[in-house]
Order: C-alpha cells, then structure tokens, then sequence
C-alpha cells in the first residue's frame, strides 16, 4: 500500500459550469492519474453566510480548510475579473490563517476573456499567495475565452498552445512533491509478541 502526497484543487469560479472549472478539473485529473490523492474544493458550494462572515467554525469550511492544512500542495483557479481574480475566491484565501499556505507548492490557473488579463496572474493572485507562505508558487497559466470550448457532445476541447501549457505546469508540480511512499502494513500482534518472547531468550 502507497501513502500519496496530498494535492488540494480550489475552484474560485461562482459559476457552476464556467470555463475555470472545466480547466481546473482537466489539471485535477491529470495529476490524479500521476497518482497523487488529488481533492478539489468547489468554494461556491460552500455555505455563503459562513464564507462571507469568515466563519471557520462551519462544518463545511472548516473540512475544506483541514484539507488545506494537509495538502503537499495547492492547485488555485479563479476567472479574472477587472483585472483580479474572484471575490468568492479572496473570501475563502482570507479564512486561511496567516501561513497557510506555509510549506506548500502552488499553481495558480486563470481564465478570462482575452489575453490581456494574463498579467494578473503575476501583479494580483501570485501576491497573496506568497504572503499565506507558500514555498514556491509556480509559473501562472492563463487561458483566454477561445481557448477553451465545451460541448454536451464532444466534451472539452482546449487550444493546442493551452494543452502544451497545461501538461507542462501539472507535470512541474508532480517533479516538485515526493514519490508515494510504500507503508508496510503492521505485523499481527502475535507475531510481535513471538518475536518479543524469542529476544527475552537470547
């Protein structure tokens, strides 16, 4: 049996069905095949009053939060809006306790409508995300409104460019965690109490 690194996706898109999702479910799959114990957090689905008044005590923040604390590292997608990323995003970054992102890789990902937003990768999120204690926060990958299409026929279809992008930023993640670890399962408790006897006689 192999003990997975922990990887945590955080969708801060308020949409259910928006470009962002389909992209950050894309990468959470791909690094689930690596395999890594990949979860992703759906912050709209989180109870509104309790994320609004930064109540950490709620049941379902506190488990997303928990999942957080334990994550190796930390996949962040968020829609660009004027030139920044998600207030439903922010809400959830601001329950984070002042290092919590301490000790944990991250790649932020990020959707808009044209390719001049790309810069807010670098001037809005990357910030903040270093400021929570991230150890390294990775090169951003922006995908712009006609890169990424979706039909209920043939699925999800990414632009070339994004796909190459895409592969490339999953795999620096999965060379930045450490391979799964083999766990030995214990032994019977009679076979520890033989073996205990047999070294009293000795």
């Amino acid at each position: 049996m192999k003990s997975s690194p922990l990887i945590v996706a955080i969708n801060g898109s308020p949409s259910a069905s928006s470009r962002t999702r389909r992209v950050l479910e894309h990468v959470a799959a791909k690094l689930a095949a690596h395999p890594f114990d990949t979860r992703v957090i759906q912050v709209r689905d989180l109870p509104a009053a309790s994320l609004l008044a930064l109540d950490a005590a709620d049941a379902g923040i506190a488990q997303a939060l928990d999942l957080v604390t334990r994550a190796s590292a930390v996949v962040v997608a968020t829609p660009i809006y004027k030139a920044s990323f998600s207030g439903l995003l922010k809400s959830f970054l601001d329950l984070l306790p002042k290092n919590g992102l301490g000790g944990k890789v991250v790649l932020p990902l990020a959707t808009g409508g044209s390719i001049a937003h790309t810069l807010a990768l670098d001037y809005a999120l990357r910030p903040v995300l270093t400021a929570l204690g991230a150890i390294q926060v990775l090169p951003g990958i922006y995908a712009a409104e006609q890169q990424v299409r979706w039909s209920e026929d043939g699925g999800l279809d990414l632009d070339a460019d994004l796909r190459n992008r895409l592969r490339e930023g999953t795999e620096r993640l999965a060379d930045s965690l450490p391979e799964p670890t083999l766990i030995l399962p214990a032994a019977p408790p009679t076979l520890r109490l033989l073996k205990t006897a047999q070294a009293e006689h000795c």
